[in-house]
């Protein structure tokens, strides 16, 4: 199944009842689970790098396995370019009684500028970006400066350490891109 089916970490029980129950297609939980396995990663990275940052690892974790749940509402935008999904996987997750601070991942993880997006926000876009061996400059920079600041280095220092880390993770992409495909779009 999408959701468990090794090599990659399964999405959190939480997030997986709340996909089952919304009847997510067998591609988009693929895709999740992905993003989701990249933010493992991605997390673990951060907390070694950048001890000082506060941020909540399990709210990141959750908000890459239900980032794209709008998408039951808007299957076509599992194969085409599109935003839809985003407003109605948050309105989704509140519905569902999921808290506010997670719903919001739903909503502002294409929207990494918005006032409401932080860190937290951040790490999700990178890990939906980078799954796929996408790179995406202004993210990454608005990252890089969180951990200058924070570990009170210079930006190139800060850039240096996530760039290592994102062209790690992105050398994963045609896995990840193939388990994702094998899954049909359709429910």
């Amino acid at each position: 199944m999408a959701l468990t089916d090794p090599p990659f970490r399964p999405v959190p029980p939480a997030a997986s009842a709340l996909l089952r129950e919304a009847g997510a297609p067998p591609r988009l939980g693929a895709h999740l689970r992905l993003v989701h396995d990249v933010a493992f990663s991605l997390t673990a990275w951060l907390e070694t790098a950048c001890p000082a940052a506060p941020f909540d690892r399990d709210a990141v974790l959750f908000g890459a396995a239900t980032h794209d749940i709008g998408k039951v509402r808007h299957v076509e935008e599992l194969s085409e370019p599109g935003t839809r999904h985003e407003p109605a996987g948050e309105q989704m997750l509140l519905t569902a009684g999921v808290e506010p601070r997670l719903a919001r991942f739903a909503g502002t993880h294409g929207r990494w500028h918005s006032e409401r997006a932080g860190l937290e926000d951040h790490l999700v876009s990178l890990a939906d970006k980078v799954w796929k061996g996408k790179r995406q400059e202004d993210l990454e920079q608005l990252v890089v400066e969180r951990i200058a600041l924070l570990n009170g280095q210079a930006p190139w220092e800060a850039f240096l350490a996530l760039d290592d880390e994102l062209t790690t993770l992105a050398a994963g992409a045609d896995g990840r891109l193939a388990f994702q495909n094998a899954y049909r779009i359709g429910v």
